[in-house]
């Protein structure tokens, strides 16, 4: 199995159908496939050579698109950047990778000054601008100068990509997903959202991450259709879904939450909708409640995953997403195991639980990555017995529906951004002014949680809850910042092991709350 085979298919059977749309430009198959072979040929002549790495920090766009299939053509591995973190952490990603070649677009091109990566890449790209900074070259001329080259059809376990997220060390972890894993992903996909050629699929949450990166391949192993827009607006969405008559997307709960509740909503024709999946962020049920009332006619679809996962693990069939009738009653769950996974309910031993009893969701099949780049120790905690150890606590009813009760990692899901409390924790510890710091997630109606960090001042200093959120503006990710923070005079509770007892902490802001987390 290999990513470009979808594309090659797409071209093969829809040749002069309509592949992507980007504002006013739009591309055919045909199109889509010669400039891919195109840019491959680029990065070959830049001196990407087999299993190199190429990065992108780019918002979403048709190169973007076009860059996931050019990459592995070329023989490398792609390693897609999250476009909110700040500099320093973008340089520690290309570091850890050995990423040789950036590709940028005008939006993070002034953050090129500040990244000491950068200056010892083989070369930096820019997407869509006629000036480029000095060292900086123009992709399109580039591009349109370079002669396509064949395609140099690695697959399997390949590496095809590394996806970064955040680690319990304060680390972040690179995700080895290999050409095997993101295909068996597609192909799961393709059958449980129903992708067919029909699909115009609207690329609206971020390129970077899997939940939507899942589609990029599968809709295209269909010869469907893709719609870019750079970035979520609530307005530019309802636009964007009326005039290209969209009928699928992926979005996170808040997203759902913004555009519903947008004062010109009802101004809109969004009768081309078919289905809406969402994931990332359990949708609360007030909220999935008055989607499926608003919009009767679109399947509202629930996955849950991880980007260890490729992403998918389980989703909801769209009979259950209901309010009334025979199949009601199970919005709170995830779904059932997609077709090439296995899901199970363990105990820390690796056993399988029975059926109704909390224990850890473990994953065993085609879509667990190969491992986490260079921490093999990290690694070799996570992948036990082939099986994928998640760190959520779940339960499993007797026709295999997933529930997800809490999480057994300490981790905070905000926005269906993964926040690890560690790595705030590690950024707030810096500060001279404190002694001790925990940080949990709260609830919040909007986000599905906040971070929350509770400080302990050394004694004899002083500190502001003002102070702590400003210095981690500048040391972490604004969506990584505590939104709030509690300064307090005592020591924070400990077990007998000496561990900050979180549980006790997050207590007071859970009490009503139905589980444990969002």
């Amino acid at each position: 199995m290999y990513l470009t085979q979808g594309l090659r298919r797409a071209a093969q059977i829809r040749p002069r159908a309509k592949a992507i749309v980007d504002g006013d430009r739009q591309w055919t198959w045909n199109e889509v496939l010669e400039r891919v072979s195109r840019t491959a040929g680029m990065l070959r002549n830049l001196g990407l050579q087999a299993g190199d790495r190429a990065a992108v920090l780019s918002l979403n766009n048709a190169q973007y698109f076009k860059l996931l299939f050019a990459v592995p053509w070329a023989g490398g591995s792609v390693v897609p950047l999250n476009t909110r973190l700040i500099a320093s952490e973008v340089d520690y990603i290309l570091e850890d990778s050995g990423a040789k070649i950036l590709f940028v677009d005008k939006t993070f091109a002034p953050l090129l000054k500040s990244l000491r990566v950068a200056e010892h890449m083989r070369a930096v790209i820019q997407f869509d601008a006629d000036q480029q900074a000095d060292g900086v070259l123009p992709f399109e001329p580039m591009m349109l100068s370079s002669s396509p080259i064949e395609d140099m059809l690695r697959g399997g376990d390949d590496l095809a990509g590394i996806y970064y997220t955040g680690g319990t060390t304060g680390r972040p972890k690179g995700v080895m997903l290999s050409h095997g894993n993101l295909v068996a992903n597609a192909i799961n996909v393709m059958f449980a959202l129903g992708y067919d050629s029909d699909t115009n699929y609207l690329h609206a949450p971020p390129m970077f991450h899997l939940a939507d990166g899942c589609s990029t391949f599968g809709v295209t192993m269909q010869g469907g259709s893709h719609v870019f827009m750079p970035r979520f607006d609530p307005l530019q969405f309802l636009e964007t879904v009326q005039r290209e008559r969209v009928t699928d997307v992926t979005l996170v709960p808040t997203m759902i939450n913004m555009f519903l509740s947008h004062p010109r909503f009802a101004e809109f024709d969004l009768s081309s909708f078919k289905r809406i999946y969402f994931g990332a962020a359990p949708m609360p049920d007030g909220l999935l409640r008055r989607a499926l009332s608003t919009m009767p006619s679109v399947k509202f679809q629930q996955a849950w995953g991880m980007t260890e996962l490729s992403p998918i693990a389980t989703t909801m069939d769209p009979r259950f997403s209901v309010l009334d009738g025979p199949n009601a009653g199970r919005l709170r769950s995830c779904g059932q195991a997609v077709s090439t996974v296995e899901v199970r309910i363990a105990d820390p031993d690796g056993n399988e639980m029975p059926r109704g009893e909390v224990g850890e969701v473990i994953v065993h099949g085609p879509t667990v990555m190969q491992g986490y780049w260079n921490q093999p120790e990290a690694t070799a905690a996570a992948l036990r017995n082939g099986w994928m150890h998640s760190g959520d606590a779940g339960v499993m009813d007797e026709d295999g529906f997933l529930y997800i009760v809490d999480r057994l990692k300490d981790m905070i899901v905000t926005g269906a951004e993964n926040v690890y409390s560690a790595e705030v924790e590690n950024a707030i510890s810096l500060m001279a002014e404190i002694a001790e710091v925990a940080v949990i997630g709260i609830p919040d109606e909007n986000w599905g949680e906040t971070v929350h960090a509770i400080v302990v001042p050394r004694a004899n200093r002083e500190v502001t809850a003002d102070a702590v959120i400003a210095h981690c503006r500048n040391h972490i990710a604004g969506y990584k910042t505590p939104r709030s923070v509690e300064v307090r005079a005592t020591p924070l509770p400990l077990s007998a092991a000496g561990k900050i007892l979180k549980t006790e902490l997050r207590a007071p802001f859970w009490r009503d709350k139905d589980r444990g987390v969002n």
